[in-house]
């Protein structure tokens, strides 16, 4: 298949050939990234783009986001506020700043104040101090959204280096345990924790074999947590996305790998658009997934089918 079979509304549905250093930034993203606008098809079956309208489905809610600064985390967060959050710190690397002010400008047009967070999670001390400035700002915290990681791509296990595990281990699974536990003495019945693990952990990958490894322990840590936290009424599920088009994909690529990303795919041709992984964080904040824990939201194109 190419890249002039897929059938989309997207215009930016296939990225160019580009390649960033990590963390990346959505900024520089080309052709770029739809946040807020969902395809959807006619009776014909030809498709358009529709803005995403909330309903009050998190009226008067707060919600903590790392990595909100950029893909699938801003998506979320945008939605978040329309759906009527009064609140939203995002978490991002100090060198995301110019992401995180887009973010901030675009959430804060959803209707949703916003506490920008920058730090580097993999330090404890900043595990804390996200929650410690995000309950100064809104006083009560009922979302946490554990989404920030980053991958480093390797061919070749023979050559992989060990402190860049350590650093992916740190930076994927390590920061969200220290997150979490700062976190929970301020959540309540009713509140929801959401993961973002990836297809990865259940398809494996050749070439980010640390990162599959940290995605499998967030599914782990996703289950075993969601049993420890359901008699207290806190639900705690995750959502696991196949390609995205994302900046952390542009920052961990080689230039060749990136163009193109996603064309194929088996469900409509193409790599996912963050704002079509909105919804699902959505979902898993609201009351619509009340009696859902422990589960995974499976949103990859069919690149994977099966699994729990």
């Amino acid at each position: 298949m190419s890249a002039e079979d897929i059938i989309t509304a997207y215009s930016i549905a296939v990225p160019e050939k580009q390649e960033q250093n990590l963390p990346g930034l959505d900024k520089h993203i080309k052709p770029g990234m739809e946040y807020t606008k969902l395809e959807v098809w006619d009776d014909e079956g030809k498709p358009s783009l529709r803005e995403y309208q909330g309903s009050g489905k998190l009226q008067g809610k707060t919600a903590i986001v790392t990595g909100g600064d950029s893909g699938i985390g801003r998506a979320a967060a945008i939605m978040f506020a329309r759906e009527g959050c009064t609140g939203i710190t995002i978490g991002y690397l100090p060198e995301e700043e110019v992401d995180a002010k887009d973010a901030k400008r675009l959430i804060e047009e959803s209707g949703a104040k916003v506490n920008l967070f920058a730090a580097d999670l993999m330090e404890e001390n900043a595990c804390k101090s996200i929650v410690d400035s995000h309950l100064k700002a809104f006083k009560k915290l009922d979302i946490l959204v554990n989404n920030a990681s980053k991958q480093i791509m390797c061919k070749s296990f023979e050559d992989i280096d060990l402190k860049n595990v350590e650093s992916t281990f740190r930076s994927n699974i390590l920061q969200m345990f220290a997150v979490t536990k700062f976190a929970l003495p301020h959540l309540k019945r009713g509140s929801s924790i959401i993961n973002t693990t990836s297809v990865t952990a259940y398809k494996g990958s050749a070439g980010l074999v640390d990162y599959s490894s940290t995605k499998g322990a967030i599914l782990a840590f996703t289950r075993s947590l969601s049993v420890q936290l359901a008699p207290k009424g806190i639900r705690v599920n995750a959502v696991a996305p196949g390609p995205v088009i994302t900046a952390l994909q542009a920052g961990s690529r080689p230039a060749d790998n990136m163009e193109g990303l996603g064309v194929g795919m088996p469900l409509h041709g193409r790599a996912g658009q963050p704002a079509e992984l909105g919804p699902a964080y959505v979902f898993l904040a609201s009351p619509d997934s009340n009696i859902m824990t422990g589960q995974v939201l499976h949103i990859n194109s069919g690149q994977h089918v099966g699994g729990s």
